[in-house]
This record gives structure tokens, C-alpha cells and sequence, in this order.
């Protein structure tokens, strides 16, 4: 079996984990672009529900983010969001709309010590297994 490994460079997770703090205490949501399972650049999008138990990407916001992954010859390799009360496992609500087989989805919640901790999943046809993450320092 291959090895499930999403990685994601030092810097980026330091964006993600930004703009999950300023979406608090709502949900925070965004997409991560890259190649071969790196996320390679952080989209930050809104929640449009502006709740702290559910998310939904602004529609227009996510079509530009996805046109300028296009244009820039990248993919789409996660989905984002947050769980700000933890824990950071897919909802029933978060499996039935994983739209994006393709895609690793990362579900972020602080630890008991207020640090942000992501989680990643593979989500398809309603089964989600769990990848390893690796957050490792950007290489130049």
C-alpha cells in the first residue's frame, strides 16, 4: 500500500494557522494548491455562514481562488477548515459534502494547550482515512 503523506511547508501552515486565529470564534475555511501531495499555497477563503460549528466557502471567492491555481499550473491538493471546539475528525456533515475525492482535507483544532493541530483525510464515497501530515521547513 502507498504511503499516505500530505506535506505542507513551515510557512504555509503559519498562514493557514493566521487566518484560522482571525476567524475565531467562527470556522475558518480556505483550499491549498500545490503538486504531488505539497500544498504549495494557502487560499485563504471566507465562511460565509460565519458560524463557529459549520462552514461554506463564498461561492466567488473559491471559483477566483481556483482559476488562479489554474493559471499558475497547480491543483488542488487539500481543503481547510476548522473546528475551533475541536476535535479535529471529519463531521457527518464534513463527509457527506467532500465533493473532492482527489483532495486531502485538513481539519484543524487547538490542542488542550491552545496550540492550532490539523488532521488529514481522504474522503470518498463516504469513508474518510486518515493521512499522516507533515508540516516540514520550506525548501528554497
Amino acid at each position: 500500500m502507498k504511503a499516505r503523506i500530505f506535506k505542507l511547508g513551515l510557512s504555509e501552515w503559519r498562514i493557514l494557522v493566521e487566518h484560522l486565529c482571525r476567524q475565531l470564534p467562527d470556522e475558518a475555511c480556505g483550499l491549498l494548491a500545490g503538486r504531488n501531495g505539497r500544498g504549495q499555497k494557502v487560499y485563504r477563503v471566507e465562511n460565509e455562514l460565519h458560524s463557529p460549528w459549520e462552514y461554506r466557502m463564498e461561492p466567488k471567492a473559491q471559483v477566483r481562488a481556483m482559476l488562479e491555481m489554474e493559471a499558475a499550473g497547480l491543483e488542488l491538493v487539500g481543503i481547510f477548515h476548522s473546528h475551533p471546539a475541536g476535535p479535529p475528525t471529519p463531521s457527518a456533515a464534513d463527509v457527506a459534502q467532500a465533493y473532492y475525492p482527489e483532495a486531502v482535507y485538513l481539519i484543524c483544532a487547538p490542542d488542550e494547550n491552545g496550540e492550532w493541530r490539523a488532521r488529514g483525510f481522504k474522503i470518498e464515497a463516504g469513508v474518510a482515512q486518515e493521512m499522516l501530515i507533515m508540516i516540514e521547513e520550506n525548501q528554497a
